[in-house]
Order: structure tokens, then C-alpha cells, then sequence
């Protein structure tokens, strides 16, 4: 049954077209992800959806009795109440009722003394009806579903007496959402709802969502969480929706071959245009009545056909390039029993953990566990309260905040980029904004006036510009959109410095690192693998927590220091078969110059310089015997 539908529905602001004839349906149970890129309309469609703003034409259908939930980006709330009160709210109706059949209780027990009463039948029929719909709304169990909810978005029960006003803007956010899902409205209309969550609430939502009994549309940068919890994709483009059943990955294949069969279209029909131009030219300068007629229709006859939209290329895609300005050593950074308290309040302790050159860390953990004031005490912006910190030798660090805050919201973008690199030139600064997709007069906007994804923009050329050869990136996905996160990523596989990232973008880990940190206030964990790896090795300790023997904490550290050195021994040798083939196909070439000389007829003809040629042959050959010898031995 459909519970929502949109037909041709248009939006504009002055001149610019955000939706163009938007329609689609949702039925009563499906879970559908909204993508596109940053400034494609999505949240504007939402608005509409929920009566926000004003569609210039069309119409919605929303179905008898539908109740819609809005979770808003960056979400806010004000109040004097605890969370718990705050989220029990939720449930006043409930409450009421629960009272009424209190006091139907203390009715009914001073009636049931009078042999003449009257009321008790009465009073006893409304009790037992009262009852039996306060049990089928949850009324014996509503507490426990509050306690479930807000602990599953990352609530401490510590947490839940604290003041809402004294909660951070993420926390507020993560409160908003528990409030939406307990009223359990029948569509949801969540936008980017995992941006305030760590590893753990993602986790916990997707479960959630996926059995959620009634329908949401999702807006969403998070692939995986897109995977997981749609089973249709509306992609927003140029203003017009096109639906796609499946969940992400399935709409991403659809959509290449979409492109590439495009492109084709595109090209054999440019082909065929630029084709019958030049016969068109060709007959005009022929002349002669006959021939003019044949160009008129032609022209005629190109004027008419459909033509094939040019499809959308990677030429709007940001340009991002990491490149160290020089080289670092091998060790990069050493923390060493680090521990961080604020007013006597223990943040975390016990950190310890080594970054080798080359290596690309996430670390992950759940929310207010430290991990930002970690970064902030390498960069030394913070002191420890115990333990120490070693950077190593030639290491230049290179920061991005996930908060933004080292942007002048008063500068223009220009100004933001030139001040900090006054050696370039205005032409090679315009070229670096476009780069990073700022053309014309947009290179002027004050920074306090873009969107999220357009800082990040500005604070990732700004880190690209800084050629730092050791990046500590704290939440770089968090305001981009897929094409932008897809295009970071490639940049720092390719980045040759070594990376240090905070994140809760679970594809993000699984394709640019090689190895997880896991942070708690007790310590650090580390698991040499991407973020599937990471899940392999702790689904495999859950399984195995009560046969496998305990470990003390030096045999612990003794392991992962063999683990480590087999990662260093395969690095070594990885590095060896490289040098040995780059010296091979040199040897190789050498080789093939001196057969070619050899045919050489005033080579040949000279026995003398025959002869030394002969010799350096040998000599390479012997080389190269010995060369491959090494490669066998090393692959063996």
C-alpha cells in the first residue's frame, strides 16, 4: 500500500531549478536510500515533504493517518529536563492513562466495601478495557523501551539523568533521533542520521531500521549503512529523481553500465553529427541547385533529431593530490602510556601505540572516548596528564578537524587559501580552487556562509597544500557527499606519507587502511588489517573468549611486537622483489641494447669491439643469473 507519493513536483529559488517534475511512491513497509550530490535538492524535498516550504507546482499524496518523523541534520533541542524525561515525553498519553488506572484502582477497592454499590460494575468494565489498551501499547514495558533505545544510540545510563542543555550538539542530535523512533511515526524521513553516531549506534540502528515496521527515506553519504538498510535508491540529479531497485552497491552497478552505454550513445551519435556536417559543407561548396537542396535536408534532418545528453564525467569531480614534500624517517610516532584527565574526570589511560612509516591507522571507538583530545595532544594543543609522546625525525604533520574551527568564517575562500600560501600567484590560486570545484565569483563567498561539504573542500586544499608527509585526519567524511568521500579515498591510497585517521565511515576504513586501532578509556587495541579484518579477529575472540588461555600483558605485548615484525619482514621483502625486478628489467634492457649493436655492420665488422661487446653480454647474463637466483630464493 502506498503511503506517500509526489507527481511532478517543481521547485525554484529566483532562477535557479532545484527539483524539476520530481515523482516517485513509497509503499507502506520499504526502505528507501535518496542520494546525490551536495546542493542537488534532497534536503529541500524533505522540507516540502513535511510542509516546510512550498512546492511552485504538483502534488503530494500522503495516506489517511500517516504520521511522518523528520529527523532534520544537525538537529537541536532546548530544554531543562534530563534525557530520560526528555525521551519519557514521548510517552505522556501513556503516562496519563497509567494514572487514570491508578485512580480507577483506589474506585474500584473503596466500592468493592459497599454490598450496595452501584458503580462498581461500571467501574470495573472501564478498568478492565483502560487496561487491556494501556498492555497493548507497550504501557508495562514503555520504561525499558526508553532505557533500549537511547542506550542503543550510544546514551550511558550515567548519561541519562544529565541535562539536556548541558549535552553537545551531536548528543542532541542523537536524543532528537531516539525521540522520532520511539514515537514510531509510519514513514521516517531521516537526513544523515548516522553523522553523530560512533561504530556501535551505526550497528544499532541498522538493525533497527531494517525491522522497522513501517517505511523511511534515507538520506545518506554512509555506503554501508545504505547497503544495509534500503532495498530501493532514488538518485536526485539535475532535479529529477530516477529509481533504482536494490540497495546501494546494486544501484552503483546499474548506474555504471547506465553511464558507459550513455557515453557510447553520446559518442556514436557525435560521430555521426560531425559526419553529415561535413557533407553538409561539402555540397554547399559544390553549388548547384541539386546539391543545396541535399544540404537543406540534411540540415533540416539534424535540426530535428534527438539529441543524446553529454553524460556526467569525472571533470566535476574535486582534483585531490597528497604528495609529502620530503621524506620522513621510519619511525613516525611513538605514544607511550598516555593518560588525560580534566578536573580530576579521567578521560582515558593507558594508551600506548607506534606508527611506522607508510602505515594507514584508523582509530575508532565509541563517542566521548577521547579520541579527538588524543589528536589534540600530538599536535600539542593539549598536555597529557601522564605518559609521553615521541615524533619522529623529518615528520611534518598535517591536521583536519572535524569541527572546521581553523577556518576564518569572515575570510573569502581566496583569502582563506592565499594568506596561508602568499607564493602563488592569483592564476595558480584560481586553478587550485577550481580544482577543489569553486569557479567565478564563488572564489569571493565569506567562509561562514558555505555548507559543511564545501568547508571540508577548502580544509582539505588547505591540507593538500601544507605537503605534509604524516596526516592526522579527525572525521574527513563526515560533510562530504559519496563522489567527493570516493575521491578522497583514491587520493589517500595513493598518498605516499603515512595517515592517521579518526572515523566512523566503516567503507572508509575498509578501503585506505592497513591498520585499526581500537581506543576505550582503559587502553588501546590493535588489529593489523582493514575494518572487516578488524570484525573477523573480534567476532573470532567472542567465539573463542572461553576456550582460549588468558594472556598476561607481557605475553600480549611480546605477540603483538612478532606480529609487528612480520609485518616489517613482509614490507622488507616486498621491497626486495621490487628492487631485484627493477634491477632485472635494467639488466634486461642493457642486454637488448648490446644485441642490437651486435647487428650493427660496422659492429660486426670490427672483431676488436665484437669481442668487448661479447664480454659485457656475459658479464650481464652472469648478473642476471645471479638476479633471478635471489628472486627464486626470495618468492620461495
Amino acid at each position: 500500500m502506498i503511503v506517500m507519493s509526489c507527481n511532478n513536483i517543481s521547485k525554484s529559488y529566483i532562477i535557479e531549478k532545484i527539483l524539476v517534475d520530481v515523482t516517485f511512491a513509497i509503499n507502506d513497509t520499504e526502505k528507501v536510500g535518496l542520494v546525490g550530490l551536495n546542493g542537488a535538492g534532497k534536503t529541500t524535498l524533505f522540507k516540502i515533504l513535511t510542509n516546510q516550504i512550498s512546492m511552485d507546482s504538483g502534488n503530494m499524496y500522503i495516506s489517511k493517518d500517516c504520521k511522518i518523523g523528520y529527523l532534520e541534520q544537525n538537529s537541536q533541542i532546548s530544554s531543562n529536563k534530563t534525557v530520560f524525561e526528555e525521551a519519557l515525553d514521548i510517552f505522556t498519553p501513556l503516562i496519563n492513562m497509567e494514572s487514570k488506572l491508578r485512580n480507577l484502582e483506589k474506585q474500584i477497592s473503596a466500592e468493592s466495601n459497599n454490598p450496595d454499590s452501584k458503580l462498581l460494575q461500571s467501574l470495573m468494565h472501564e478498568y478492565g478495557k483502560l487496561s487491556e489498551e494501556f498492555s497493548n501499547k507497550n504501557g508495562y514495558g514503555y520504561q525499558s523501551e526508553i532505557k533500549g533505545v537511547l542506550k542503543g544510540l550510544g546514551f550511558s545510563d550515567s548519561q541519562f539523568n544529565q541535562p539536556v542543555n548541558q549535552l553537545s550538539g551531536g548528543q542532541k542530535t542523537r536524543l532528537v533521533l531516539s525521540k522520532l523512533l520511539l514515537k514510531k511515526p509510519n514513514i521516517l524521513l531521516l537526513d544523515e542520521p548516522t553523522n553523530h553516531l560512533d561504530l556501535q549506534a551505526i550497528d544499532w540502528l541498522e538493525k533497527y531500521i531494517k525491522d522497522y515496521k513501517g517505511a523511511a527515506l534515507i538520506i545518506s553519504h554512509d555506503r554501508q549503512f545504505l547497503d544495509a538498510t534500503v532495498d530501493k535508491i532514488f538518485h536526485l540529479e539535475h532535479g529529477k529523481i530516477k529509481t533504482y531497485n536494490g540497495n546501494y552497491t546494486t544501484y552503483m552497478k546499474k548506474r555504471k553500465a547506465e553511464l558507459q552505454l550513455l557515453q557510447k550513445k553520446f559518442t556514436e551519435q557525435q560521430k555521426e553529427i560531425e559526419r553529415q556536417k561535413e557533407i553538409i559543407n561539402r555540397f554547399m561548396s559544390y553549388g548547384g541547385k541539386r546539391y543545396i537542396r541535399q544540404a537543406q535536408s540534411r540540415q533540416k534532418f539534424l535540426d530535428k533529431i534527438d539529441k543524446v545528453k553529454r553524460p556526467p564525467s569525472d571533470s566535476k569531480r574535486a582534483k585531490i593530490r597528497f604528495e609529502p614534500k620530503i621524506k620522513s624517517g621510519n619511525d613516525i610516532l611513538s605514544v607511550d602510556n598516555i593518560k588525560k584527565s580534566f578536573d580530576n574526570k579521567g578521560i582515558f589511560e593507558n594508551i600506548s601505540f607506534n606508527i611506522y612509516k607508510g602505515e594507514k591507522t584508523g582509530i575508532i571507538g565509541p563517542n566521548g572516548v577521547g579520541k579527538s583530545t588524543l589528536f589534540k595532544i600530538i599536535m600539542k594543543k593539549l598536555k597529557p596528564s601522564a605518559g609521553s609522546i615521541d615524533i619522529g625525525h623529518n615528520v611534518h604533520i598535517g591536521y583536519y578537524d572535524q569541527e572546521l574551527t581553523h577556518l576564518n568564517p569572515d575570510k573569502t575562500i581566496i583569502d582563506e587559501i592565499w594568506d596561508e600560501n602568499p607564493k602563488l600567484d592569483h592564476y595558480q590560486i584560481r586553478t587550485l580552487l577550481a580544482q577543489f570545484l569553486f569557479y567565478g565569483d564563488d572564489i569571493f563567498k565569506e567562509i561562514g556562509e558555505l555548507s559543511g561539504g564545501e568547508k571540508s573542500r577548502i580544509s582539505l586544499l588547505k591540507l593538500m597544500l601544507s605537503k605534509s608527509n604524516f596526516l592526522l585526519m579527525d572525521e574527513p567524511t563526515n560533510h562530504l557527499d559519496i563522489e567527493s568521500k570516493e575521491v578522497l579515498e583514491d587520493a589517500l591510497i595513493n598518498y605516499q606519507g603515512t595517515l592517521l585517521v579518526i572515523s566512523h565511515d566503516r567503507y572508509f576504513l575498509n578501503k585506505v587502511t592497513n591498520k585499526i586501532l581500537e581506543m576505550n578509556k582503559d587502553g588501546m587495541e590493535e588489529y593489523l588489517g582493514n575494518y572487516n579484518y578488524y570484525l573477523e579477529k573480534k567476532n573470532s575472540i567472542t567465539i573463542e573468549d572461553d576456550e582460549a588461555p588468558q594472556m598476561t600483558k607481557t605475553q600480549l605485548k611480546a605477540a603483538k611486537k612478532r606480529e609487528r615484525e612480520l609485518i616489517r619482514e613482509k614490507k622488507k621483502m616486498k621491497q626486495a622483489i621490487k628492487t631485484l625486478e627493477s634491477e632485472i628489467a635494467s639488466k634486461e634492457e642493457k642486454l637488448k641494447e648490446i644485441d642490437n649493436l651486435m647487428c650493427q655492420p660496422d659492429i660486426y665488422s670490427n672483431p676488436e669491439e665484437s669481442v668487448k661487446l661479447h664480454k659485457k653480454s656475459m658479464n650481464i647474463k652472469k648478473d642476471l643469473d645471479d638476479l633471478y637466483e635471489k628472486w627464486m630464493d626470495i618468492n620461495e
